[in-house]
This record gives structure tokens, sequence and C-alpha cells, in this order.
């Protein structure tokens, strides 16, 4: 009798225990969701009354004066990390553009960066030389990481302009994004076919050519951001 009361002793504590744990477990999931809910609610409140849509950012025909949405509306956490940009022309295969091998962006000035404050963080700038232009497909691999909430259906949708003429518009998107995760997200980019005319223009107006980047995650905006090129030698 004494074992089988020391038995059903311990069991008891055992369940206890393991109600302990899932109830832990629940207030973890619960406190995650909250916290969630919080931000995305926040990021409603902090949304423009109007909302900007894909269908909005497919019109438009020139560079945005401003960003569309501000850096709290990336609620996901999405960080990008690194990219490889490269020549996907048959036979002419080859690494364009790659930070990791020593191919970095141009610095900011200190007086442009402080003019763009905390946005500088999200604007850019790429030499890359007139023969750029004579390639006519062109691959990116765009590593990011995630924060703690899974992601469905990520869309970027780039704009390119030069002198107020939309040179050509890309739309991409990625069904699903793991939370706590670090992924890479290969594009391939068909470039527009360009007269000598337009290239000796683009070559001879370093940094005029310009894109908006889009991104949206079930059609909410964000972020945006902006980057500057040029082509000349």
């Amino acid at each position: 009798m004494t074992a089988q009361v020391d038995c059903n002793h311990q069991w008891a504590e055992s369940a206890v225990q393991d109600m302990e744990v899932e109830e832990d477990y629940v207030d973890t999931l619960k406190d995650s969701a909250e916290d969630f809910l919080c931000r995305l609610v926040r990021n409603l409140e902090i949304r423009p009354s109007y909302k900007i849509t894909p269908d909005y950012v497919n019109t438009l025909m020139r560079p945005t004066e401003s960003y569309l949405c501000g850096l709290e509306h990336n609620i996901y956490g999405i960080r990008f990390v690194d990219f490889c940009i490269r020549s996907m022309d048959a036979g002419a295969e080859r690494i364009l553009y790659a930070p990791r091998l020593g191919t970095l962006p141009v610095p900011l000035s200190d007086e442009h960066r402080a003019a763009l404050g905390n946005d500088a963080q999200r604007f850019i700038r790429y030499q890359f030389g007139p023969e750029f232009l004579d390639i006519r497909t062109v691959g990116t691999g765009l590593e990011f990481t995630n924060g703690k909430y899974a992601v469905q259906h990520i869309r970027m949708i780039e704009r390119h302009y030069f002198r107020g003429h939309l040179l050509t518009s890309y739309d991409f998107s990625m069904p699903f994004v793991m939370p706590n995760s670090r992924n890479t997200w290969e594009m391939v980019y068909s470039k527009p076919e360009l007269s000598q005319e337009w290239k000796d223009a683009i070559v001879s107006a370093p940094w005029e050519v310009t894109s908006d980047s889009f991104y949206f995650v079930n059609d909410q905006l964000i972020m945006h951001n902006k980057a500057q090129y040029n082509y000349s030698h």
C-alpha cells in the first residue's frame, strides 16, 4: 500500500509539473500572439489615411518624392544582410556585384547621410559602368533574415526611372517565410532593350537612374527602399 501511495504521489507531482510546463508554453504563445497583435495594430494606426497598394505603386511613372511608409512599418523584422548580382547571359555568366567579394556600394557623403537621417539605412548607390547596359539578363540573390513571426506572401515591386521616364518594372513574390530564419530570394531580371541614344544619355548622367523598391506582405506595404545608379566610366 505504501509503495502504491508513493507511486501515486510521484505521478501527481509529475502531472503537476507537466501542467506547469504546458501553462508556461501556452503563456509564451499567448504573449507572442499578443505582442504581434499589438505591433500589427500599431502598424495599422500609423498607416496613412490612404492605402498604398501594389496596384497603386504599379501606376507610378516617376520616383516618389518621399518614402511611402515609415521604418516602423516593418513589423516582421525583415533585415537584408547580403546580396549578389550576376550576369546570366549565355557565355557571359559572371558575378557583377557581391559585397562579400569586396564589391561595395558607393558610400554616401557626410552631408548626404545627414540629410537622409534615419532613411540612410534604406538608400543605396550602385556603380556599375557602361558595360552593364549591354547585359540582357541579370540574376540577383538577396539574403535576408526574418523575426519571430512567419510571413505569408511577401511581394517586391521594383520600378526604375530615368529623367521622369519609367525604364522598367519588376514584380517578384515569395509565398512563405519561416520565423527566425535566414533566406535567399533568387530573382531574374530581363532588362529592357535600350537604343544607343538612350544608353549614351544614361552613361552621361551619373546617378540620374533611380529605383523605388516596395515590399508588401499580404498587400500591406511594410518597406520602401530607394537606389541610385551610375553607369559612367
